[in-house]
């Protein structure tokens, strides 16, 4: 049976959550995107330097423009950043977090997945991407997704001995819940994919604005199909939807999610909050 029950501190009569997220991605110096603008990938050994110039936008211009349409609009949204853009742009991290939006980490590099390392490995990069994102911003990261979200079977283990409070490596729920691991429990927060430039727009090939037509949809259709309450996530990547067709897109999606009553404009950092032991809370401040 799914679980319904809300935890104190929810916001009484706003049945939808919704966080706005941003992921500022970079890839290692000897990688570049699998997937770019161009569609066909090139031939096994050579580098693609088109798309690693496509990523480039992101930490260079994308970022830099998202970040003026989410302060116009009064939003603070969840930044996840890949440790390698906190070496290379520390500037960046810096006006990230004196805007006061929530920073997670995201791996050192987006070509590095999870479940193809190794336990110590995988320790290692965590680590690694805590030094970089704190020593650049000045705060520690508490929330992680994977890239590709997409963890290995000691994500979770390894994140709580970071003493990391969220994770959003799931797609199994509709609201939060508390996960156990060996080191403790973290607050596993279901990342949807259904309002989501990659997915739509790359993957797909769907024009920009199906990204707020599909958000419409749901806002449209939420208390006509249900009342039980649920979480959405309205994701860009910097490099993607931070160009100007993008950036149009997610200025249209906020006005959409403002006037909306019954929905809950709200962080990862913020659900976690909630569902967060006690004890983890206090220690997290």
């Amino acid at each position: 049976m799914r679980d319904t029950k809300l935890p104190a501190g929810w916001p009484v009569g706003r049945s939808l959550a919704v966080s706005v997220n941003v992921m500022l991605e970079g890839w290692t110096d000897d990688s570049a995107p699998g997937i770019g603008p161009m569609g066909n990938p090139l031939k096994p050994g050579f580098m693609d330097l088109q798309a690693r110039s496509w990523a480039e936008y992101g930490p260079k211009t994308g970022m830099w423009r998202l970040l003026d349409i989410l302060g116009d609009a009064g939003i603070t949204a969840n930044v996840y950043v890949s440790g390698i853009i906190g070496e290379h742009y520390p500037e960046l991290l810096r006006r990230i977090a004196a805007d006061g939006h929530v920073i997670g980490g995201h791996a050192y590099g987006q070509n590095i997945i999870p479940v193809y390392q190794q336990r110590d490995e995988e320790a290692r990069d965590i680590a690694r991407c805590i030094e970089i994102i704190e020593g650049a911003s000045g705060r520690r990261p508490r929330g992680w997704i994977s890239p590709r979200v997409t963890a290995s079977a000691h994500t979770a283990e390894l994140l709580a001995r970071e003493g990391f409070i969220w994770h959003c490596d799931y797609a199994d729920r509709d609201l939060p819940y508390r996960h156990a691991t060996p080191a403790g429990e973290i607050v596993a927060i279901p990342f949807t994919m259904e309002v989501n430039d990659m997915p739509l727009y790359v993957r797909y090939g769907n024009a920009p604005e199906a990204f707020t037509g599909v958000l419409r949809r749901l806002l449209d259709g939420w208390p006509q199909r249900h009342n039980a309450p649920g979480i959405i996530d309205v994701t860009v990547h910097a490099h993607v939807f931070g160009r100007p067709f993008g950036a149009i897109e997610l200025r249209a999606a906020l006005d959409l999610i403002r006037p909306i009553d019954w929905a809950w404009p709200t962080t990862h950092a913020a659900l976690a909050e909630l569902y967060a032991p006690s004890a983890t809370r206090a220690a997290a401040r």
